[in-house]
């Protein structure tokens, strides 16, 4: 069952074709979308991070519905999920909804896909209940506090007063920082940057969603930690990393990084991909996402693709 939500006037269908669906949690409702045949060769959820939305995944979602039952939702101030300005807009509260997300939906086992600040949202759940995963995909993350100077320099800056401003009155986070993050940025194109921008256009929302994350770089430590601490059940879990390694914001310090906390991962890097390798080189990431499940195959689905809990 679906909720009727009303597409806004900025979202191009064709771009993104899929059925809105919505969960509602205590602290506000999630938009997401959950696409593919009722019985289909596995599942996967899909979670993205900052400074943008399940959009990002739309080329993957394509690729893969036919095979597969794909979810992918907008975290709570994100998308087209509500944003209530009182809300807790920290990794750890998106870590806390998202658990309550995929405890709501009942999934069989699944296949976690995570980019950005998806990685320290979605992998605390992997970590404390791995029997739930299938495997993991990993874009462009990580799961440590940070440590570089290079990067504390930024998130200092970030977290300060005229970093706020910027966030907040200049939209720093998608017209400053996003663009230079790709490898190529004419990729970024106005149609495609105008779905990103969309969901921010009020400043005061800018602050409390997108700076929040901002400040969480160096004020979220204890809770990388934990979840650093927690490493060695994500590496007993079947992991492929997919890095684009012309990442402005995380260069191939963290890929390295993040080889030496999950040894056991499959790398594979694609030197002409940014940030966002699957909106860079969707083609190239779709087929490693094949292999990796056709290497990983989960126990088929028979339940059927759709929303359990119809809210008013």
């Amino acid at each position: 069952m679906t909720l009727a939500i009303t597409s806004p006037a900025w979202l191009d269908r064709a771009a993104y074709p899929f059925t809105h669906r919505s969960l509602a949690l205590p602290e506000g409702r999630l938009h997401y979308v959950d696409e593919g045949p009722a019985d289909a060769a596995g599942v996967l959820v899909l979670v993205h991070g900052t400074p943008t939305w399940s959009f990002e995944y739309r080329h993957l979602i394509r690729a893969l519905r036919p095979t597969h039952r794909v979810i992918a939702l907008d975290h709570l101030g994100f998308g087209l999920s509500e944003r209530p300005p009182a809300a807790d807009y920290r990794p750890e509260a998106h870590a806390r909804r998202f658990a309550g997300f995929i405890a709501a939906l009942g999934l069989p086992r699944f296949t976690l896909v995570t980019h950005d600040f998806g990685g320290p949202i979605a992998l605390p759940l992997a970590a404390a209940h791995p029997e739930q995963l299938a495997g993991l995909v990993l874009f462009n993350t990580w799961l440590a506090p940070f440590t570089d100077p290079t990067m504390l320099r930024r998130a200092r800056f970030a977290a300060g007063r005229l970093g706020r401003f910027l966030y907040r009155h200049l939209n720093a986070s998608l017209r400053l920082i996003m663009p230079s993050a790709y490898a190529r940025r004419r990729r970024l194109t106005p149609a495609i940057h105008a779905h990103y921008l969309a969901p921010f256009t009020d400043r005061d929302a800018r602050g409390y969603v997108l700076h929040t994350l901002a400040r969480a770089l160096l004020g979220s430590h204890d809770h990388y930690a934990a979840l650093h601490a927690r490493r060695h059940v994500l590496d007993a879990l079947p992991t492929t990393v997919i890095w684009g390694l012309a990442d402005s914001a995380f260069g191939p310090a963290y890929l390295e990084r993040l080889r030496d906390s999950l040894p056991a991962a499959a790398v594979h890097t694609l030197a002409d991909a940014g940030h966002w390798p699957h909106e860079e080189a969707p083609d190239e990431v779709a087929a490693l996402v094949r292999a990796h499940l056709a290497r990983h195959a989960a126990p088929r689905v028979t339940s059927s693709a759709c929303d359990p809990l119809q809210a008013p």
